[in-house]
């Protein structure tokens, strides 16, 4: 990448970042890491991994802010809360950052693929939690199949698994535009199927690995070592160094690897 392409990126990176920080979708650390990200995806890849990048934060954000109020009081079962922070945007933009990076060494379809599928990835988790906590289907554990408390980790609803396989077809739309070297039908199916297996091992993960802590003062489950009373908690099950960030940044790395082994065994 020319230092131009890299100002260029910087500048687009920083204005997005500066607008979310306005919408109250991001912290300004988080800011800070977006645009950090963002330079090196729109400096390295161009125009086609900034859209996918971009289809994210403007559709992932808008789902934050939907029906906030009646997702409230769900808000003490979660780590983190609707404005983004460094911790999340690495998460979600780390494993593609690394990809353009790669691309830009390197370049090949196939990197464009995989960062396709780790975004799909990601935006389809993110579109499942925003919207599958509003079903009136009682969540069910993933492993199990068990009815558990609605925004458990792990839990998914027939609404919130429909809506994840859209959130990836977005992704495996925009991505297969103007592929001809791969070919279009190819990069959608790859990454739409790469996206929503991807969410489908965020769930696995929550439900099985994840670190979940128990506030006794409030007698609730959440994911943070400091519940919003101002307690600490303690781990109630799940490994304590894998928390909701770094679920997410392997839920992605997971869609990237699929996405670009499917475009070379479909061939």
């Amino acid at each position: 990448m020319s230092p131009f392409e890299l100002f260029l990126g910087f500048a687009l990176a920083l204005w997005i970042a500066l607008v979310a920080v306005a919408r109250g979708a991001l912290s300004g650390a988080g800011a800070v890491g977006a645009t950090g990200i963002g330079a090196i995806i729109f400096a390295a890849g161009g125009l086609p991994w900034a859209i996918l990048l971009v289809a994210f934060f403007v559709t992932s954000s808008a789902l934050s802010q939907f029906k906030q109020r009646a997702k409230e009081p769900l808000a003490e079962k979660f780590q983190k809360g609707q404005r983004r922070d460094l911790g999340q945007v690495l998460a979600n933009g780390g494993a593609g950052a690394l990809l353009a990076l790669a691309f830009g060494i390197a370049p090949h379809p196939l990197w464009f693929v995989a960062f396709a599928g780790a975004i799909a990835a990601v935006n389809a988790d993110t579109w499942a939690t925003e919207l599958g906590v509003l079903s009136q289907t009682p969540p069910r554990a993933i492993t199990t199949g068990r009815i558990v408390p609605t925004g458990t980790s792990g839990g998914v609803t027939p609404l919130g698994t429909c809506v994840a396989l859209c959130g990836a077809g977005l992704i495996g739309g925009l991505a297969s535009l103007g592929q001809n070297d791969l070919g279009a039908g190819k990069v959608f199916v790859a990454v739409t199927l790469a996206g929503f297996l991807g969410s489908l091992c965020d769930s696995l993960l929550g439900a099985t690995a994840q670190a979940i802590y128990f506030c006794d003062a409030e007698q609730t489950e959440t994911e943070a070592r400091v519940h919003r009373c101002g307690r600490a908690t303690r781990l109630l099950r799940g490994w304590r160094w894998l928390d909701n960030d770094r679920v997410n940044f392997l839920a992605s790395a997971c869609g990237a690897i699929i996405a670009a082994g499917m475009c070379v065994l479909i061939g």
